[in-house]
Parts: C-alpha cells; sequence; structure tokens
C-alpha cells in the first residue's frame, strides 16, 4: 500500500472543431506568407505563430495556428472554420505556385497539464505521429495534441477548454463572425498573430493604416453572465447598445467594445447584467 495518495491520471480528451490544413510543397512558404496576416518568414522549423487570413478589406476569414514542420510542409491549425472551404478559397490564388493544399485526418486532443518539451512557440514531436503544441499561461497549463490518441469524449473538459480560449483573448468565431472585423478589432495585437512591416499580403493596407495611425477604436472585452450568451447578441451600457458578442461559451463571452468608454455596468440586450473581467496573459507565441 503507497502511504500517498497517488494522483489521477491526465485524461486526453477531444478536440472536435480543431483540424488540419496542410501546405506542402517547394512554395509552400512563399505561398504562406504573401497570403496570411503573420511573417511566416520568421519562423524556424518545429515553430508555430497564431496567423490567419483576411479579406482585401481586411476582415478575417480565418484564425489559425500556423506550424512549420520544414522548409516545405506547413500545416494550419483551425480551432472553428472549415479546412475544404478555407482550401478551396486558398486555391484560387495558387497560380503556378508549387504548393500543395490537403486535409490530412489529423485528431485533435487536449489535455490541462504542461508536456516537455513542448514550450512558448516551439511544439514537440512525441514520435513520428504525434505533435504537442504549449496552450498554456497565465490561467493554467493546457497542452493540445495532434496526431493518434485514446482521447476520451468529455464535455465538461470541452466546455473547460473552450472557456479557457476566451479567457486568454483567443476568438472562436462561428461562420456568422467570419469576414465581419478586422484584426484590430479582435484585439489579435495580444497574440501576435498579424504583422504590419512584413510586406503585402491581402488586407495588409487596411491593417498597417489602422497600426500607424492609431484608430483602432474598438477592441475585445472579456464578459460573465449569469447564463449562456449568444453570439451576435448586443451588448448594452445604460440601455443603449454599445457592442456585440463574437464569442462565447457557457457564461463567458468575449465582445467587441469601445476601447474607450465610459465606467459603468453592462448589460446583455436582455437586461442581464454583465460583469468585467481583464484578459489572461500566455497565449502570444
Amino acid at each position: 500500500m503507497h502511504d500517498k495518495p497517488q494522483a489521477a491520471p491526465v485524461r486526453e480528451f477531444r478536440l472536435p472543431s480543431a483540424r488540419v490544413l496542410a501546405l506542402a510543397g517547394r512554395d509552400a512558404l512563399a505561398f504562406a506568407q504573401a497570403q496570411f496576416m503573420s511573417d511566416v518568414a520568421a519562423l524556424d522549423d518545429r515553430q508555430w505563430q497564431w496567423s490567419g487570413w483576411l479579406t482585401a478589406k481586411g476582415r478575417l476569414i480565418a484564425l489559425f495556428a500556423l506550424l512549420r514542420l520544414d522548409a516545405q510542409t506547413l500545416w494550419l491549425l483551425l480551432p472553428d472554420a472549415d479546412p475544404a472551404a478555407l482550401a478551396e478559397a486558398l486555391r484560387r490564388y495558387v497560380f503556378r505556385s508549387k504548393v500543395v493544399l490537403s486535409i490530412p485526418d489529423i485528431p485533435a486532443a487536449g489535455r490541462f497539464d504542461a508536456l516537455a518539451p513542448a514550450a512558448g512557440n516551439r511544439f514537440a514531436r512525441l514520435d513520428d505521429a504525434r505533435i504537442a503544441l504549449d496552450m498554456g499561461g497565465a490561467s493554467g497549463a493546457r497542452t493540445l495534441l495532434l496526431g493518434p490518441c485514446d482521447a476520451v469524449e468529455d464535455a465538461d473538459a470541452l466546455a473547460r477548454w473552450d472557456a479557457a480560449d476566451l479567457a486568454y483573448g483567443l476568438p472562436r468565431l462561428p461562420p456568422s463572425q467570419a469576414e465581419q472585423w478586422t484584426p484590430q478589432q479582435l484585439s489579435l495585437e495580444r497574440l501576435r498573430a498579424f504583422s504590419v512591416r512584413k510586406g503585402c499580403y491581402p488586407g495588409q493596407e487596411i491593417v498597417a493604416r489602422t497600426h500607424f495611425l492609431g484608430q483602432a477604436k474598438r477592441g475585445l472585452a472579456l464578459l460573465d453572465g449569469s447564463a449562456p450568451l449568444a453570439v451576435g447578441s448586443e451588448v448594452r451600457q445604460d440601455g443603449q447598445p454599445i457592442g456585440v458578442i463574437v464569442s462565447s461559451a457557457g457564461g463567458a463571452a468575449l465582445a467587441i467594445l469601445p476601447r474607450e468608454r465610459t465606467p459603468g455596468p453592462l448589460q446583455t440586450q436582455e437586461g442581464e447584467p454583465l460583469r468585467e473581467r481583464p484578459l489572461a496573459d500566455g497565449l502570444a507565441r
């Protein structure tokens, strides 16, 4: 008999909405550098960063973690967006580039602990088939796993994971919120998800102008309610609409609100009180 109680094993649980879009070929990195809003050229092998694809008007089509496996292979880990629809849209811009887009069958799982040597923006290859990404920060350790595993279906753990994403300021955008918001309105500078200096990409002119002229008047706020909060619903102050909810996980939500506003209580459009709390640090890569 052991003198000390043994810690319960850490369970891995499925992340069913997280899927991978792969870019492979001689021009994969150049194609990604020209299309996506982060500085892909700054990545080394086995590093990752937050990134996204924008419309010409600087509105976010999809947000993703971009992994560089090697000089000819990138993975886009999509928390929410449909990889088939994104691949079809991106193929319109391939032209003569030597790059192939595919959707590998790679399951994703989460666990609430750290898994060395995955740390910061360096992912770890656990074996020939599995990759681990550090998704933790000030609110606690988390690891995201890509590849074959014995993960279970766990609705409570999944809800906790989704709420943690919002707490870190990672927008989980349903289709209704695609192509609606600029990176600055989504406060994606917190995740270092876009570059204003790397050169041209779709929407770059809008992003750079907003950055250098200081015109980002709205940003993300983390809110809590006593009941589930609906995406697309209004946030009000003194009975007047001042913003909109863009992501929700149960009673937690991310809303786009004025960066400068008069202090005061917030409510849903039904008049239920909302509590604002600060975003946690930790997901910038």
